[in-house]
């Protein structure tokens, strides 16, 4: 997501004037196919130069100075910042927003935590031993860790958060080469066998999870360690389970905090939970609730909030020297990307069925839309600098495999009409038409969210209105827009393209995104030379770092060359916190939990 636009001929000159007069796009459009922790250090890779107005992310510390001496118990607010209601499926077995990722952080967590460099530690819930040859992971969960109502958490919820996933009846987004991978669980999926013969309850706290094959993926979040209560769910349809009231209303987890009440889509009120395996939390409450993007920077300097989960770095600027919180910040394990349609999804055999004659089928219409754009320019003057182009599927969230050498597709619009020109795509009056001579009409669909929302989207359509292509934009709300674009397993047919982004999980492996077998690929993209990268990314000889790198370098450069999506910007995660706040980290590895957080005075600072 990478380098520059807005200069040339009179359209580019409007266009500047547009961006310069405008802020940034929805900071919680990312649907996330894997949980995230509030453990955090920060990852930096080179930038170039600043420029005036323009931030970096090396500037930001991820870790709060702690100021004075805290207080016993208190409470703090924190704002999910967000044009919308959060969904409201509480349960990680089932959910699928960043919205409601951000609800399950405070109550729920899984069984094994991560360091810096995404690999599993034993300082979680549980420990965990690998067999010699790799295949066997055996998980023991510790005595004192128990669910909110008392119950403990055992070795058989965990096998049962499997069995639900399993299920054909399940309608949740987790079904991937995560579970597929496990021994016997294509024969339980399919009805053949009533058990899962890769999985043990060896006793009450210890389970044995046995894989087909060794990766290196399974160290690294490969391993699903959510369990699910099965004293709670274990009598009810797996259908049901996700739309259920314990799900909804009444959620359970084994968190720090306890839910206490929920105003659904709009707030959460938590309660310490006392029985918590890490320790008491030192507060005695927090209160979740919905903010727009609109009023967060107002909500911040009275103290209506403490802290936030994501700032709106299109508003970071203008409030850089708030004088009542402290900016965190950090590479976030997330990108935007632009998405074509290929095809659909086959909900009765799990994957991707990708149409030959898909209206973005060509990929040098692919290629030119993505040559029609400046995300570089759209980095620095819709965000200052805290998002920058995006040039691969791998961030630098991950640098051990972002390759920072591959340039991705650089912006130029005279090539991108040279390139449809050559493909067939002829212009006829103001619009180009398709190779046979019919009309071409292309649906673009993108979410609403904070102030440059629609006007992001609306340079898009004029970058690539400027090469001739005649683009009409839908704005879709937030929950809508993930059920659109296929969610649930059913493409909107009137969707040819669409702006979204990704929470990327702490395994660098792709295929939960772009493999054949999984819901989360949008696109509906697949090829054979695809099946094949993914695969050597998890293979035996993937377990030499240096030969992985190389795997998904190639990878990367294969996805430039087809273009089912291509990134359009990186993101830093940028994060004010009340003064009074102690204890607080964002990022990966920092060891600080939210059962840590406290509180200096029992009111939140106001800004001067």
């Amino acid at each position: 997501m990478k380098k520059g636009i807005f200069s040339r001929g009179l359209f580019f000159t409007m266009m500047l004037v547009f961006v310069l007069a405008l802020a940034a796009c929805s900071e919680k459009e990312a649907a996330t196919p894997t949980p995230s922790t509030n453990t955090g250090e920060t990852k930096t890779e080179e930038k170039p130069a600043k420029e005036e107005g323009v931030y970096s992310i090396e500037d930001f510390s991820n870790v709060k100075t702690n100021e004075g001496t805290a207080i016993e118990g208190g409470s703090i607010t924190y704002g999910l910042v967000s044009d919308t209601a959060f969904e409201g499926t509480l349960n990680f077995n089932f959910y699928s927003g960043n919205p409601d990722a951000n609800v399950l952080q405070w109550f729920d967590e899984g069984l094994l935590t991560w360091d810096k460099d995404y690999v599993y530690t034993n300082d979680g819930a549980a420990t965990y031993e690998t067999s010699e040859d790799g295949k066997t992971f055996t998980l023991t969960i510790h005595d004192n860790v128990n669910w909110h109502d008392g119950k403990p958490v055992t070795a058989e919820d965990l096998q049962f958060a499997y069995e639900v996933i399993g299920n054909k009846a399940y309608d949740g987004p987790r079904y991937d080469s995560n579970f597929t991978s496990v021994v016997g669980m294509d024969e339980y999926h399919a009805g053949k066998a009533k058990t899962i013969s890769g999985i043990k309850v060896l006793s009450d706290k210890q389970i044995s999870i046995t894989y087909k094959e060794s990766t290196p993926s399974l160290l690294t979040g490969g391993v699903w360690t959510y369990p699910l209560a099965k004293h709670i769910f274990g009598d009810m349809d797996v259908a049901k389970m996700s739309s259920s009231k314990e799900v909804r209303e009444k959620p359970i987890g084994f968190g720090p905090f306890k839910v206490e009440t929920i105003t659904p889509g709009e707030s959460v009120t938590f309660v310490k939970n006392d029985d918590y395996w890490r320790g008491a939390p030192k507060l005695d409450k927090v209160t979740l609730k919905v903010i727009n993007p609109t009023t967060v920077v107002q909500e911040l300097k009275s103290g209506g909030v403490d802290l936030v989960d994501s700032f709106p770095t299109d508003q970071y600027k203008d409030n850089a020297n708030m004088s009542n919180v402290e900016f965190l910040g950090t590479i976030d394990r997330a990108y935007t990307y632009i998405g074509f349609k290929l095809g659909t999804w086959d909900e009765a055999n799990g994957k991707v069925v990708t149409n030959p004659d898909a209206k973005m089928a060509d990929k040098n219409l692919r290629k030119a839309m993505w040559m029609a754009v400046d995300n570089d320019q759209v980095g620095k003057r819709f965000y200052n600098g805290l998002r920058w182009n995006a040039t691969t599927l791998i961030p630098p969230s991950h640098p051990e495999f972002h390759d920072s050498n591959n340039p991705g597709v650089t912006y130029d619009p005279e090539a991108a009409k040279k390139l449809l020109d050559e493909a067939g795509y002829k212009m006829d009056g103001e619009f180009r038409t398709k190779p046979d001579g019919s009309p071409l009409e292309i649906n673009f669909v993108s979410m609403t969210g904070g102030d440059t929302a629609e006007p992001l989207a609306r340079y898009y359509v004029q970058s690539w209105a400027a090469i001739g292509l005649k683009v009409n934009l839908e704005m879709v709300e937030f929950n809508n827009f993930y059920d659109r674009v296929g969610n649930t397993g059913k493409d909107d047919p009137k969707i040819d393209v669409y702006q979204a982004a990704w929470g990327v999980g702490i395994d660098v492996d792709p295929a939960g995104l772009y493999g054949r077998d999984a819901l989360y690929n949008f696109s509906r993209f697949s090829s054979e030379e695809n099946d094949k990268l993914l695969a050597q990314g998890v293979s035996a000889e993937a377990f030499d770092v240096d030969k992985r790198k190389e795997i998904y370098n190639q990878w990367q450069q294969y996805m430039v060359d087809e273009v089912p999506v291509f990134p359009t910007l990186y993101r830093a995660e940028v994060v004010p916190v009340n003064k009074r706040v102690m204890n607080y980290a964002i990022g990966d590895g920092t060891g600080i939990y939210l059962n840590d957080l406290a509180v200096n005075a029992d009111k939140a600072v106001v800004a001067e």
